[in-house]
């Protein structure tokens, strides 16, 4: 053994020691403190006694959660993710018991309660004695990290050299417009964000670029295209198909993997991360071979369903699986005294943040966040050479909270901190790392088009169709991506689409993407025009082009294509050359275009509907219950960001634009390709093909890297 060898071991006993000593003093303070913990007999012990027992029992509860804890998860696995992070204080607290139960002499005693109390707090001094250690020790510190993040697959061999070129991690900050991106960095609210930009020496790391959405402006059409190359035919966040008689929505696993199926049958490619890549939080798999959180495969049972997996990953630490449940009651602590406040202060425009939306809060800001970080830190400490992940945490709060609201801000200050904490642990990685930060979409202000007019577009829809009108409409919820993480979590249906279809067939099947509306007639078979609307509903769309909430709306005209109707009168015939862009002009530049494709789609509604909006404040009127919202034209929802390294080319030459998701895609596989060389894909087609089985193996593939390598979130 050499002396390299000799001087790792020692430091390795050393830091175990000093935690052991750390936990010792842990406990006794403890001891001191809580009534209902002893490590004394009845009639007393000296010091030193007292002393001996906390160090017998400090180091069996050590040893226990290092060696008793993972199979414990494991064993739970099936478990509900929510469920196991709630059960993390209670089997932390029976482990204490149990090491209590093995001091000679029975000197340990504590209720159970006390003993959930016990472990957690000794939990968490564990780790960050151990932490602080190990950070001290930059050689040391790396060598644990790549071990616990790569336990499970021993493919380390020592002494072997390291790959030689880069790899990059893509991070998505979901719904992080442009504006907002800048704003905070002028702030000083992303302090890492703002380094790479320069603010803080002048010297520049990374170049911000803003890039243009579809019409939908929404993750399934963003990130689909992002992913695998098309987001064609995704025409909004839920659509109707009438010839399957099924509404398709985009967080719902099973539509997620047909979407997914039918990008890699058009291009015939796997996607941005066929080459050893890793997909982490996402709704599509982007052909990645090492998944966790994977919507798209969520509706897979059985052992090959690795979408779950780096929940046990990360609880398999009991610091980890402490800290977090911690920082997710403080969440929902935070998230109902913010809404009291709102409430209190009478702030316009306000939604409902009652019901479990707290708990879906806490679980996008702090579950779900901690879980693909941690998984981020395993890829790249295993070296991987492509890893995509989405922290949908701002998202989820932008919609209730508003996007540019202090509780938006405060959690773009933690996800930057989340960026710090990946960048760091890059040092440490066997390989370089190139850290791309994007966006798939912004948000747009505004209150809810309920809130404004006292009916939901669906109301409106029907008065136009001389159909009756329910009293108490009922309201389409937030389609958030948070929501059927959760729900993919515990193992629920995500969204059905049957809630969606109407009594009778011959009802319309009216459907809300953020701002925008379709409306679908599901007993005629085929996608109606202009002319039979307005024979079979001849009031419909002039009372929804004249309604001051809506912007415009788009119809297919038998004889002259794809029309966009306005108020009082005004019409735009797309196919044709428009000397006046009419009720687009509003929506900037682009937005002719993007309407254009989308009316293209073989599954467009029969009546696509874009609401007001306000070019002067930016706002929307939104057909969901959100104040924060995305999915149609106005506004920033549809100008996201990318922020790239320096070393990497640029995105586009200079004075062009970047316009879609599928652009998109085009330059983050340029980049890979000058990353890696020639064994990426510069072309559809040959980095596999519709064939996705190679992609279905089993294995654990999500790996928390613990001791220091995971911020504080309990703020």
């Amino acid at each position: 053994m050499g002396r390299g060898r000799w001087r790792a071991v020692g430091s390795a006993v050393w830091r175990s020691v000093a935690v052991w000593i750390v936990s010792t003093l842990t406990m006794l303070v403890l001891a001191g403190i809580l009534p209902d913990f002893q490590l004394q007999s009845a009639d007393g012990d000296s010091a030193t006694r007292i002393a001996v027992t906390a160090a017998l029992g400090a180091g069996a509860f050590g040893l226990l959660s290092a060696l008793v804890w993972p199979l414990l998860v494991r064993a739970l696995l099936l478990v509900p993710a929510l469920v196991l992070g709630l059960l993390a204080f209670f089997l932390n607290g029976s482990l204490l018991l149990l090491a209590l139960r093995l001091i000679p002499d029975g000197r340990g005693e504590a209720n159970p309660e006390t003993a959930v109390v016990v472990a957690a707090v000794m939990s968490a001094v564990a780790s960050a004695t151990g932490g602080a250690l190990a950070v001290r020790d930059d050689d040391a510190y790396r060598r644990r990290l790549y071990r616990l993040a790569d336990r499970r697959r021993h493919r380390v061999v020592e002494g072997l050299a390291g790959p030689t070129s880069p790899g990059t991690v893509f991070l998505q900050l979901d719904g992080v417009g442009h504006d907002v991106l800048r704003d905070a960095v002028e702030k000083g609210i992303v302090p890492t964000v703002a380094g790479w930009l320069g603010r803080e020496n002048g010297r520049a790391s990374h170049r911000l670029t803003p890039w243009r959405t579809d019409w939908s402006s929404q993750t399934g059409a963003s990130q689909l295209g992002i992913l695998h190359g098309s987001n064609e035919d995704v025409p909004a966040f839920r659509w109707y198909e009438k010839e399957t008689g099924e509404v398709m929505v985009s967080n719902r696993p099973a539509s997620a993997a047909e979407l997914q199926r039918r990008a890699i049958a058009r291009t015939g490619d796997g996607g941005l991360l066929t080459v050893d890549g890793a997909s982490r939080g996402n709704l599509f798999s982007g052909g990645a071979e090492q998944l966790a959180l994977v919507l798209s495969i969520a509706a897979r049972r059985g052992k090959e369903n690795r979408s779950r997996s780096g929940y046990f990953a990360y609880f398999s630490d009991p610091a980890n699986a402490v800290r977090t449940a911690l920082s997710f009651i403080a969440e929902v602590f935070r998230e109902i005294g913010e809404s009291s406040m709102a409430r209190v202060k009478m702030r316009r425009p306000r939604v409902n943040r009652g019901g479990l939306y707290p708990f879906i809060r806490a679980f996008a800001t702090v579950v779900e966040r901690d879980v693909v970080v941690a998984a981020v830190i395993g890829d790249m400490l295993a070296g991987r050479s492509s890893v995509y992940a989405d922290l949908v945490a701002y998202d989820e709060v932008a919609h209730h909270s508003g996007p540019n609201s202090r509780d938006a801000e405060k959690v773009l200050q933690r996800l930057d901190r989340s960026i710090a904490l990946i960048a760091k642990v890059a040092e440490h990685a066997p390989r370089a790392y190139r850290i791309v930060l994007l966006s798939d979409h912004g948000q747009s202000p505004g209150e809810t088009f309920h809130a404004r007019y006292g009916l939901t577009l669906g109301a409106l829809v029907r008065a136009g169709c001389g159909l009756p009108v329910p009293r108490r409409a009922q309201r389409t919820h937030s389609g958030a991506e948070a929501r059927a993480a959760v729900r993919a979590a515990l193992r629920r249906p995500v969204e059905e689409g049957a809630e969606h279809l109407p009594a009778r067939r011959a009802e319309p099947i009216v459907l809300a993407s953020g701002n925008l509306g379709l409306v679908s007639f599901p007993d005629v078979p085929h996608r109606m025009t202009r002319e039979e609307i307005d024979l079979r509903h001849p009031a419909l769309l002039p009372t929804l082009a004249n309604h001051p909430g809506v912007g415009f709306v788009l119809v297919r005209s038998q004889e002259r294509g794809p029309v966009v109707l306005g108020a009082r009168g005004s019409e735009v015939y797309l196919d044709e050359e428009p000397g006046d862009l009419g009720p687009l002009a509003d929506f900037g530049p682009g937005a002719a275009d993007a309407v254009r494709r989308t009316d293209g789609f073989p599954h467009t509604a029969d009546i696509m509907v874009n609401s007001w909006y306000d070019p002067q404040e930016g706002e929307v009127l939104a057909f969901e219950e959100q104040i924060g919202s995305h999915g149609g034209l106005g506004g920033t929802q549809g100008h996201p960001f990318l922020l790239s390294p320096l070393s990497l080319s640029a995105p586009l030459e200079d004075g062009r634009e970047l316009v879609g998701a599928e652009q998109v895609h085009d330059v983050l596989r340029r980049w890979l390709a000058e990353s890696l060389g020639p064994e990426i894909p510069l072309v559809g087609g040959d980095a596999g093909g519709p064939d996705d089985s190679r992609r279905q193996g089993p294995g654990d593939t999500a790996f928390a890297a613990t001791d220091g390598s995971v911020q504080d979130k309990t703020h």
